[in-house]
Order: C-alpha cells, then sequence, then structure tokens
C-alpha cells in the first residue's frame, strides 16, 4: 500500500497513531532519529522494510549483514527513505561503496541493541540508556507484529497520575474534553431510551400524525401489519443508538480522559457520522422536532468533545502476558473487527435502500403488499417509511464505525473498559432487533441472519478476548523508562 498515491496515508489513518514520544528521540551514530527504535532487515528485504516500517512508527533501519554483492540492493532500497537508513558491514569496500547512499554505515554493535523476543519491557530497559537504539529483528516482528513499535513508545511515554472520575469543577468552561463525550454518550443513551418508550406507547407522536394525515387506528385498519413493521424499525434504531451512547460513554470515559488519541479519533469520526446522516431528512422533507432538538443539544457537546486534544497521557502499559492468551485475543480481534465491517456495510446498504427502493423483500412479504398499496393508503407513508429506514442506517454506521475503531486501535491487555464497552453495545444494539422481530413475527430466516451472525461473531470475540481485555491491572505507576 506504501508503494500506491496516498498509501501512506490512509496507512496511518487507519493504523495510525505512531507519533513517538519525546523521550525516545536522539541519535544513532551522529545521526538525529525522531525515535530511537526500529527494525534490523537482510538487504534483500530491506526495499519493503524502509517502505512499510517507518509508517508503523519505526525510526530507523539498519540493513545487515551487507557484503558486496548487495551494495546496489541497499542503494536501491535507501533511495527516496522517509527514515534514517544504517548499513553494517565489516568490508571496508563495502562502507566506501554506500557512504553517500545512506545515512551512516555501522561497523560494530555499539549504537544498537537487537531485540530477538517481542518483549517490551526488554526494549524499555535497553532504551533507558540514551546513547543506544533498539531494533526488532524479523522474527520479533514476525512473533509480534508490526504494532510493537507502538506498544513499545506508548509504554515509554511519561504518564501521569489519573485524576478522580469526577474532579471537576462547576464551570462548565473549565470541563475536560473527555467530561462532554459522556455527556454525548449519556444522551444518546437516553435519546434511544426515550425513542424506544414512544415505540412501545403510542408509537406515533402528533408531528408524525401531522405528517401522515393518518392516526394510529387507520393505519392498523389499513394493513394490519404495518404498525409493527414501524415499530421493529423504531425499536431497532433506538437499540443502536443506546449502543452507539454506550460505546461514546466508554471512549470519553476511559480514552479520552485518559489521554489516548486514538480514542478521539474514533469519537471524532463515528460521531460525524452519526450527525451528518441527520441530513437524510432533506430527501424526505419529513422534520422531527425531538430529532432536531436531540441533535441541537448535542452536536455542541460533541464539538467540544473532539476539538481540542486529549487530556496529557495517563495510562499503564501492561505486558503482553502469556502468549497463548495474547494469541486468543489477537483471534477475538479480528473476529471484533470483521464484526464492525460488517456493520458497517449493513449500515450503508440500508441507508441506500431507504433513500431508493425503502423495501426489502422480505419486507413487503411481512406486509403482504406492495408499494403502491401503501402509496394508495398515503402519498406519505414510503417517505415516513424511509426516512425511518434512511435514519437506521446512519446510525448503525455510526456504531459500526466506533466499534471498530475500538477493536482497532483500543486493543490492549488489562482495558477492561474496551470489553465493558463491546459487550455492553452488543445487548443493546443486537438484543431489541431479535425480540422485536420475533413479537411482531418477522422472522424471515435470511432476513435475522446478519444479525445472528453478528451475535454469534461478538460473543466468541468477546469470550476470547476477556482473559486479556479484563487482566487486573497491576499498582499504577507512571510507565515510561525511568
Amino acid at each position: 500500500m506504501t508503494s500506491l498515491p496516498g498509501g501512506r496515508r490512509v496507512i496511518a489513518g487507519v493504523f495510525g497513531h505512531t507519533a513517538p514520544p519525546a523521550v525516545l528521540s536522539g541519535t544513532v551514530a551522529g545521526i538525529g532519529v525522531a525515535t530511537r527504535l526500529g527494525a534490523v532487515v537482510s538487504p534483500a528485504t530491506a526495499r519493503d522494510a524502509v517502505r512499510a516500517l517507518p509508517t508503523q512508527g519505526a525510526g530507523l533501519i539498519v540493513v545487515a549483514p551487507v557484503g558486496r554483492d548487495d551494495v546496489d540492493l541497499v542503494r536501491t532500497a535507501a533511495a527516496g527513505r522517509r527514515c534514517p537508513v544504517f548499513a553494517r558491514t565489516t568490508d571496508p569496500a563495502v562502507a566506501v561503496a554506500l557512504t553517500a547512499h545512506v545515512d551512516a554505515v555501522l561497523t560494530d554493535d555499539t549504537d544498537v541493541v537487537e531485540m530477538t523476543a517481542p518483549a517490551v519491557a526488554d526494549a524499555l530497559t535497553a532504551l533507558r540508556d540514551d546513547t543506544k537504539a533498539v531494533v526488532a529483528t524479523p522474527a520479533t516482528l514476525v512473533e509480534a507484529g508490526p504494532g510493537w513499535f507502538q506498544r513499545v513508545a506508548e509504554a515509554a511515554t511519561p504518564t501521569y497520575p489519573m485524576p478522580a472520575l469526577w474532579s471537576v469543577g462547576r464551570d462548565p468552561r473549565r470541563w475536560p474534553a473527555w467530561w462532554w463525550g459522556l455527556w454525548v454518550g449519556i444522551g444518546m443513551i437516553c435519546a434511544g431510551l426515550g425513542a424506544a418508550a414512544i415505540t412501545l406507547g403510542p408509537v406515533l407522536l402528533w408531528y408524525d400524525r401531522d405528517f401522515l394525515g393518518l392516526d394510529l387506528h387507520q393505519i392498523h385498519s389499513t394493513n394490519h401489519n404495518l404498525v409493527h413493521f414501524l415499530q421493529h424499525d423504531r425499536i431497532t434504531m433506538a437499540g443502536t443508538m443506546v449502543a452507539t451512547g454506550i460505546l461514546y460513554t466508554g471512549l470519553a470515559v476511559g480514552g479520552i480522559r485518559r489521554g489516548w488519541p486514538w480514542a478521539r479519533n474514533a469519537f471524532l469520526i463515528s460521531g460525524a457520522i452519526a450527525f451528518l446522516t441527520l441530513f437524510y431528512f432533506l430527501g424526505f422533507g419529513f422534520v422531527e422536532p425531538l430529532h432536531i432538538a436531540v441533535t441541537v443539544v448535542l452536536v455542541p457537546m460533541f464539538v467540544l468533545a473532539t476539538f481540542r486534544a486529549p487530556a496529557r497521557p495517563q495510562w499503564t502499559s501492561m505486558a503482553e502476558g502469556p502468549p497463548s492468551r495474547w494469541r486468543r485475543a489477537l483471534l477475538g480481534q479480528l473476529l471484533m473487527i470483521i464484526t464492525g465491517v460488517g456493520l458497517l456495510a449493513g449500515g450503508a446498504a440500508v441507508s441506500v435502500v431507504g433513500l431508493t427502493r425503502v423495501f426489502v423483500p422480505s419486507d413487503l412479504t411481512f406486509l403482504g403488499a406492495t408499494p403502491g398499496d401503501l402509496r394508495a393508503v398515503s402519498s406519505r407513508l414510503l417517505p415516513f417509511i424511509a426516512h425511518d429506514r434512511s435514519g437506521f442506517g446512519g446510525a448503525l454506521m455510526a456504531a459500526a464505525v466506533a466499534i471498530t475503531l475500538l477493536s482497532a486501535w483500543g486493543w490492549r491487555r488489562g482495558e477492561a473498559w474496551v470489553w465493558r464497552s463491546l459487550a455492553s453495545a452488543a445487548v443493546a444494539g443486537f438484543m431489541p432487533p431479535v425480540v422485536v422481530h420475533w413479537k411482531v413475527g418477522y422472522t424471515d430466516f435470511w432476513h435475522l441472519a446478519p444479525v445472528y451472525c453478528g451475535i454469534g461473531l461478538t460473543a466468541a470475540a468477546l469470550v476470547l478476548a476477556y482473559p486479556y481485555l479484563c487482566t487486573p491491572p497491576p499498582p499504577r505507576s507512571p510507565a515510561g523508562p525511568g
């Protein structure tokens, strides 16, 4: 991907947050490096390493050992480099041939320490010597993955004591970003619960009836399944709103509050989708006053939560623990990301359907009617249903992005809040659709298959990751070397 136009930016955005702490900067063989953390690779793989590993957080690449037959390979690899490249050789002729093409030629190992195992603690110990650089061997990267650079950098970041959860003053102007994020999450939860209460009670409010020109009894007398259909759409939407609010609450309290940059970015991207899809209503001419009111209240809080950078780092990094437990957690992470991506695709599909043909075949089978039949009841009935459906699609995409990014960026040992956020959101997001579909008799298997699949993948992911994510943390102390 790094060889494609814009590929480096895509990787930095999706797998990024690899900016190293200033404490890891320094010099190697007289050459300044942004981070004394890198990799040692063979001449044969040097070109790929020089292109790919800097986007993952490597601050230098050491090519070793370099013989006379490898000179051209090293020259090609070093061309267009984005981080310092060093060649290590014992052959004076090779050193002369490469001096003008690499940043420095190393003749011994006095400046670098090779990591032959993925233990973060060993890397931190070596980095305490400001004159040393730490480089991972290929075997280390194969075992630990390129995320090793980021884990070491986070563990080396100087951190500060965690403030009390409610240690904020009464002056809103002084409230930290995470506090506003918390209120956005609570607001989304309350809005979702309110929508559920309305759906289980009157179903339609005054502005719904005014737009349709019909009341609930008239709709039911026209098609005895239509009210149930409206309920199943709106309950599903309400559950998704509650799930999104839970995820935002977790990102605010567990992530932004502790200074994780990725948590703020996940909150920003998901929230932008959630609020921008409000404008779906422009295609239907139906404006919900309560929806607008909730948006007017929450958007300023969302801006305050994401406009400012997170507070200074306040996390504590933990060792990876037993390899078997870590690998099971990685499988769980993969399943969770697959779930999030699947939900994102589902949300996009629902949005497209809602904005175009409104129904899928199973909907019409359940209703026992055609779009023409419903249009004959009221010219506004299809736009009304389409509004609900497309709104659900937008909400589902926002929740899916939060799930995907939280799983991709927040999977760290001992971060129990990640597990609790995902588990609670799964219950809130998956259970209402299943219950309401069975309650109203809309039990088409293929219609519900994505929900069943999501439940299975999420359950498996959470079971696999529980011992890793929910490991009790050690007594809290500032992380970092020294």
